[in-house]
């Protein structure tokens, strides 16, 4: 058996399952989920495997009794009512550490499959960040360190270049590629997560008429990716309609690949617009739905920004429901196009951080420039500013901004 890779993750987990009856691991399919919990369960039982989930479906309130818990129940998702069977077995006795649920879709899918509110406790888990593929997740994280650290000390030198982001991001944070798999095998992985995803994960979660233009969708989207832009821009593209574009992208929601991040609203700045920031939740995913490979995008500087943003937003994304500074995530836009910000972050208490994302190696002041806007209209609210980019120094651009390697993330 391969070595347990630890996880961001792990020791809230761990909390939650010591403290709560019942907790929900979410996330897309192939990240490391079942492994995971599975450490933290007496019981597992693999619900997407037949003989395992007959029991379950003729009665599952049956099958639960007598199993020994913590009792993990994979990919809920295959026998919906397990869920229902789960929150009356814990009304009646709400003990702490009964169930572990693990799954591939959203939980809270319709009201009918999800009994739970009040019982369950979420927590979502995402790809391998490149902090867990090096094997090291201790010390502060990104987001906690944005909030509280003295901005000229975030980051050390970093030691990656434009082609080694590139690398990383093509391949990616799904276990089996960034861990054990190189070259063709690791790309051939990819390709049949992005075929099933499409063929079968998607028609089985919603009736997909026709797959072909569920995929060009999904390639429509990665063209797009890591930007704002108007849904009849998508749907033209793949010659659909506004009620079949809408469709496919709450089904790629639901099924936990596409997240749109909101744009930022506050009374203190005006025309600010709502259009969110769609993002397909790992980088591998963009190369994979293209096919194109680290040569074919370094030759593409528009699919080339997108990429490394999308590869940074993955970076931070499994800290949101971790951090202690109790972090949400937003895009920041005007109406007019004058100010834009890449990733803006609220802290709980209402701070605000700015993050920019560029493929250069030695951004400048103009690189900037949003982020002292907004600096100077938040006053107090505005905790930092960084622009991540691709080469190795830590700079300041001005009071309460700095340049810093993307690769400070993770350092």
């Amino acid at each position: 058996m391969a070595e347990y890779r630890p996880r961001l993750a792990d020791k809230i987990l761990t909390e939650l399952a010591a403290q709560l009856p019942a907790l929900a691991v979410t996330g897309p399919r192939a990240t490391g989920k079942t492994t995971t919990a599975g450490r933290l369960a007496a019981t597992v039982i693999r619900l997407d495997r037949g003989a395992e989930a007959a029991a379950f479906r003729a009665d599952p309130d049956v099958a639960l009794r007598g199993l020994q818990e913590p009792v993990l129940l994979d990919e809920w998702q295959e026998v919906p009512g397990v869920l229902g069977a789960v929150k009356r077995s814990i009304d009646q006795d709400s003990r702490a550490g009964r169930y572990i649920l693990t799954g591939s879709v959203r939980l809270d899918l319709d009201a009918q499959t999800w009994p739970g509110t009040g019982r369950v406790v979420r927590l979502p888990m995402h790809g391998l960040s490149q902090r867990e593929i090096a094997g090291d997740v201790s010390g502060a994280l990104f987001l906690d360190r944005l909030l509280d650290a003295d901005m000229r000390s975030l980051g050390a030198a970093g030691t990656h270049d434009l082609a080694d982001y590139l690398e990383l991001a093509v391949r990616g944070g799904f276990p089996e590629p960034a861990l054990r798999l190189t070259g063709l095998a690791g790309q051939a992985w990819l390709d049949s997560y992005v075929e099933q995803l499409i063929t079968r994960d998607a028609p089985a979660l919603d009736r997909v008429r026709d797959p072909e233009r569920l995929r060009r969708y999904v390639e429509a989207l990665a063209v797009n990716g890591a930007g704002v832009v108007e849904n009849k821009t998508l749907y033209d593209a793949v010659g659909i309609d506004r009620r079949t574009a809408v469709a496919y992208e709450q089904l790629l929601k639901n099924l936990l690949v596409l997240e749109a991040v909101p744009g930022w609203a506050s009374n203190r700045l005006a025309r600010l617009t709502g259009m969110p920031k769609r993002y397909l939740v790992d980088s591998s995913l963009m190369a994979a739905a293209l096919r194109l490979d680290s040569t074919a995008i370094l030759r593409d500087g528009n699919l080339l920004d997108r990429m490394i943003d999308t590869f940074v937003a993955a970076q931070i994304r499994p800290e949101l429901s971790i951090a202690s500074s109790r972090p949400r995530w937003y895009h920041l836009r005007d109406k007019g196009g004058r100010h834009e910000i890449d990733l803006l972050i609220e802290f709980g208490g209402g701070r605000v951080a700015g993050i920019e994302i560029t493929a250069s190696a030695a951004p400048g002041q103009a690189d900037a420039r949003h982020l002292v806007w907004l600096r100077d209209e938040l006053g107090d609210r505005f905790a930092a500013g960084v622009v991540l980019h691709t080469g190795p120094r830590t700079y300041e651009l001005g009071e309460m901004v700095v340049a810093a390697p993307i690769s400070t993330i993770w350092a």
